[in-house]
């Protein structure tokens, strides 16, 4: 099949609508619309950094203007979503629910070597959820027996619940404060969701109509990476065939040399953007691939929490500010959720020129990102371009 050629605005306009950014309430609002975002991408990765309103809520935030953060959990209660460590961390919808069958395998085949002690207190974990119902680590004696070295130093009672929950042999819900809940999968899924493995061809198509559903445009590296816990899928051969078959299409983009690109043959390019501001996670779809930003958007962006604080260019944790298909600004947030501020540190505006338009939809943005962050005022440290600050402050003043 030949390839189609896109303009780079095209292939932005393609991406922004795959992603749930072309407009506002893109998927209408209410708890509704929280499943249609979930139900469209697939999967919406969870983190717990806590420096403004987590990942998963601030995904949903930023295309959801009342968006409420308990419907999250509401949707899990009801059995519409689940949550499951599938390419990351993060919530499904729960008719994908057989396609995290292959990684549960894969976790239980080959994963980490298990010691005996550890294989023992499985058993011990998961007798004890089949016995007294639904358990969190707090309710296991600390049986540590050397000091913890760090974050990911687990103690033994984790260890175990942690790898029931990726062999598939429990699941997790949440308390209101973030706490995982391990529970039997029977408890949570009802007993209509199909549990079928599904053949390894199947699940290759599966990975491959999700992530370009959910990116429009792609690699070949980022369909592979949805499935890589999978060893040996057929992710490769199956998107040879779907090309040959007309279900997947080859993209070239005018003036982007790279590695070939892809889409499905059914994605409208007719796209109109309605110039909106959104202030972004660093975890937000758009986001999570960082040479995808460079190729497609020219923006250059690196979650800085991650990296040395001497190393660091923006701020510990920069969010991207984007206006239409083009990113304006980045500004590293922090919530002070005691005195009801959020705190900006740095607002960095982009290397462009912004008119008074663009400005006053930056303003609406940031007054609603202070009131999901559960504050009332806002605090600005330092900024690169002073003039499109002072206007920023005297529409909070305004």
């Amino acid at each position: 099949m030949e390839p189609i050629f896109l303009t780079q605005s095209q292939a932005r306009k393609i991406i922004l609508n795959a992603a749930g950014l072309a407009r506002k309430a893109q998927f209408g609002e209410g708890i509704e619309a929280v499943y249609q975002v979930i139900d469209h991408l697939g999967f919406v990765q969870l983190d717990t950094n806590y420096v403004v309103e987590r990942a998963h809520h601030h995904v949903m935030a930023a295309r959801i203007p009342d968006y409420q953060t308990e419907w999250l959990a509401e949707l899990g209660e009801d059995g519409r979503i689940f949550e499951y460590f599938t390419s990351d961390a993060g919530y499904l919808p729960i008719r994908d629910f057989k396609y995290s069958l292959p990684v549960k395998e894969a976790f239980a085949n080959h994963g980490k070597p298990l010691t005996p002690a550890e294989t023992r207190m499985m058993k011990v974990a998961l007798d004890r959820v089949e016995r007294e119902g639904p358990l969190m680590v707090s309710d296991f004696d600390d049986d540590r027996l050397e000091a913890s070295t760090g974050w990911w130093d687990w103690r033994p009672a984790k260890v175990a619940l942690e790898r029931l929950y990726l062999e598939g042999q429990l699941m997790i819900s949440r308390t209101k404060t973030f706490q995982k809940v391990y529970n039997l999968p029977l408890n949570l899924v009802s007993p209509e969701t199909d549990l079928t493995m599904p053949a390894k061809e199947e699940f290759a198509r599966y990975i491959i109509r999700r992530t370009l559903g959910a990116l429009g445009i792609a690699y070949l590296k980022e369909l592979k990476w949805r499935a890589r816990r999978v060893k040996g899928n057929l992710v490769k051969t199956e998107l040879e065939q779907m090309i040959a078959d007309g279900e997947v299409q080859i993209v070239s983009i005018d003036g982007l040399k790279s590695a070939q690109l892809y889409m499905l043959s059914n994605q409208n390019i007719d796209i109109e953007l309605a110039k909106d501001v959104f202030i972004l996670s660093p975890f937000d779809i758009l986001n999570v691939f960082r040479h995808r930003l460079k190729d497609f958007f020219d923006f250059d962006y690196q979650i800085e929490c991650f990296v040395p604080a001497a190393k660091r260019k923006y701020g510990y944790f920069s969010l991207p500010v984007l206006c239409g298909d083009v990113f304006i600004a980045r500004m590293d947030a922090k919530a002070d959720r005691k005195q009801k501020v959020l705190i900006i540190h740095n607002l960095h505006f982009e290397p462009i020129e912004i008119d008074q338009i663009t400005i006053e939809k930056f303003i609406q943005a940031l007054k609603a990102f202070v009131l999901f962050n559960q504050c009332r005022n806002i605090i600005f440290r330092k900024s690169n371009n002073e003039t499109y600050l002072e206007a920023v402050n005297k529409g909070f003043l305004a």
